[in-house]
């Protein structure tokens, strides 16, 4: 009757027997009596395909799809028909990880060309593939920082993080042992004062920075990467993917290791996930990198081949030598990102921004003439396509949620400032939209 059920009773008796146990009622003897299930699930009988696909159907009716203008880590970016149409061909589907490079070239050819691409955009060495997103690839930066220094556990991080980022790294740095400080910020961006003034100490395994910061703002990390080296610390900078396409990248700033979110390359929002975090490196940190690397070699007849060559994870060496206990490589979202920086190239990935950064800056000021926002800062600060503003009267929560009942997403709440909103424009939103949000704010 259940044929995805692969035990019987029999099955089942004989797993009981091995543990020492007489019944399931048994093995389940410690489990407080309130806390059991007295009856039968509340679970719908069996139906057919063309019922469930009705259920879903009516449920996926549910959502109000809204033109978005919120940022905050995950940016509406347009995604090309093509790459979903190539990352669902079966030559990329071959195995969850690929162990036996054999059956699995097509996924570590994808993995390969990836990894390249990012270290390319990001100018470090290498790159693994992957992390599950932005905030577990700051927390293993945190990670690899401490690992490098070995007698250090005192990381700084900027205050300019996004919360959700910041929580996740100090839920890693809680469980380590690690003595996380946040470095303060100042109108907006990163003290360096303060920065400067915390390396002296020469305690400090590594300093992590972002850019853009949680509200947008494209901050100076200039003599940050030679104060940390002096002081012998590590410099990470967590960067949106997309923007690397034009601002200063990490390589540039002289920076040990980058990290963050690449869901700006061509993977759609889909209501909270799967993203995917990028972790890139310098060579000579390669051994303290978590997950694995790809590379390209020759079979036994000379041609091209791709295998695992570093793997540094509790699966493959002993558990106490595993730098991480990460797992996923992430497979199919790396796909997405090799196969959307492919076809965009230099010049599509710059075009993007560029068309993102017009979009940004007409709203900016647009709404600054409506006479209901003004900056949220004492000084005028440069961003890319996102940025913050305050509401001089009213309640900023109230506005969206009016907003959102029009099919209007107007940003999201800026970090520590509960009357400010950081609002994005991406390359999908139009003149017409924009000025359509215009309208409505004003009418409210």
């Amino acid at each position: 009757m259940y044929k995805y059920f692969p035990h019987t009773s029999d099955d089942v008796q004989q797993m009981l027997d091995v543990i020492g146990v007489k019944s399931l009622e048994e093995l389940y003897g410690e489990v407080p009596e309130e806390l059991k299930l007295k009856g039968e699930l509340d679970v719908p009988s069996e139906k057919s395909e063309l019922e469930v696909r009705r259920i879903i159907s009516d449920l996926a009716s549910q959502n109000k799809p809204l033109v978005c203008f919120a940022g905050g880590g995950v940016f509406d970016h347009y995604t090309p028909s093509v790459v979903p149409f190539i990352a669902s061909r079966s030559e990329f589907s071959t195995s969850y990880t690929p162990y036996q490079a054999e059956i699995s070239q097509g996924t570590l050819q994808y993995i390969f060309e990836y990894q390249t691409m990012m270290a390319d955009l990001t100018g470090m060495d290498l790159s693994n593939a992957s992390m599950y997103d932005g905030s577990t690839a700051t927390a293993e930066a945190m990670m690899m920082c401490v690992h490098a220094a070995k007698k250090r556990n005192k990381v700084l991080i900027s205050e300019t993080f996004l919360p959700e980022v910041m929580r996740v790294v100090e839920t890693y740095a809680s469980f380590h042992g690690v003595e996380l400080v946040k470095v303060p910020a100042k109108d907006g961006v990163m003290d360096k004062a303060a920065a400067l003034s915390l390396l002296e100490g020469d305690d400090v395994a590594g300093l992590i920075v972002a850019q853009p910061n949680c509200y947008g703002i494209i901050e100076d990390f200039t003599s940050l990467s030679e104060a940390c080296h002096a002081h012998k610390a590590l410099f990470v900078v967590n960067a949106v993917a997309s923007a690397l396409g034009v601002l200063k990248i990490p390589g540039e700033w002289g920076a040990d290791i980058a990290c963050g979110d690449a869901q700006s390359l061509g993977i759609p929002m889909n209501y909270g996930g799967p993203y995917i975090g990028y972790l890139c490196t310098k060579e000579a940190l390669v051994r303290k990198m978590p997950g694995r690397l790809v590379g390209a070699t020759t079979d036994a007849e000379g041609r091209r081949a791709f295998v695992l060559t570093f793997q540094a994870r509790e699966q493959h060496i002993r558990r106490e030598k595993a730098t991480s206990n990460i797992c996923t490589a992430q497979g199919f979202m790396c796909l997405y990102v090799a196969c959307y920086l492919s076809l965009m190239g230099e010049k599509g990935l710059r075009e993007v921004n560029e068309q993102s950064y017009a979009g940004a800056h007409y709203l900016h000021d647009e709404l600054l003439k409506t006479g209901k926002f003004e900056e949220a800062f004492r000084s005028s600060q440069p961003f890319l396509n996102e940025f913050t503003l305050r509401l001089k009267d009213g309640d900023a929560a109230l506005m969206r949620k009016k907003l959102a009942q029009r099919g209007i997403l107007l940003g999201v709440p800026a970090a520590g400032m509960p009357d400010c909103l950081t609002i994005a424009v991406t390359e999908k939103r139009s003149k017409a939209e924009i000025d359509s949000l215009i309208s409505n704010i004003l009418s409210l």
